[in-house]
């Protein structure tokens, strides 16, 4: 990378990253919107598109423009039978079905929220480390292996919840190393400045370092 590439990439990495957060999950609120005002055509190439990453199961994906924004897997398989509750994408009384299920909802809105923090914290805030990104992703393995192997089924609670902090910790592992990758001079300053950043604990005087 030339001298001129790095400098642009230093300066609006975080911009970029943040506006494709932004359009990934936006997107899937977009077909909806599209499939209920005809544009079907439009809507479907959005569904396609995201069923690549995600199931997109409608017992297990938010509804827009209908009575209500969630249906469990046996009040949909009642309404519209069980073989339907799938692939089901909607209609003017349930609502239409966002392209993501509501685990990734959270996931991809909690990395546009967290790299908008990102903007504010960046000269303040130290990478998280495996542990910590270990303990905010294992909620969301045991709730989703869980549910895989058939021993439970989530709620929309627990999907979001763990979505969002697998999301957030997945930007705080990747983000503050990113930035002192593309801005080192940075990374150095808040590195021999510990004593305002979030994330590290000062070491006692008496530490041995390990």
């Amino acid at each position: 990378m030339n001298g001129a590439a790095r400098a642009y990439a230093a300066r609006h990495w975080l911009a970029w990253a943040n506006g494709t957060a932004g359009l990934f999950v936006g997107l899937p609120f977009l077909a909806p919107i599209l499939l209920a005002t005809g544009h079907t055509e439009a809507a479907n190439i959005i569904y396609a598109a995201y069923g690549v990453v995600c199931h997109q199961w409608a017992f297990r994906s938010y509804f827009v423009l209908g009575a209500r924004p969630t249906y469990g897997i046996e009040e949909l398989g009642t309404i519209i039978g069980s073989e339907r509750a799938f692939a089901f994408l909607g209609d003017q009384e349930l609502g239409y079905k966002v392209a993501f299920c509501e685990r990734d909802v959270a996931i991809y809105l909690a990395v546009l929220l967290g790299g908008v923090a990102f903007v504010l914290l960046r000269d303040r805030i130290s990478p998280l480390g495996p542990a910590g990104y270990l303990a905010l992703t294992l909620p969301m393995a045991l709730d989703g292996f869980s549910q895989l192997f058939g021993w439970r089924e989530s709620t929309v609670e627990l999907r979001t919840l763990t979505g969002l902090l697998f999301g957030l910790g997945s930007v705080w592992l990747a983000y503050p190393r990113v930035d002192s990758i593309l801005r080192p001079r940075r990374a150095s300053k808040r590195a021999a400045s510990p004593s305002g950043e979030i994330g590290r604990v000062p070491a006692h005087p008496g530490a041995t370092g390990k």
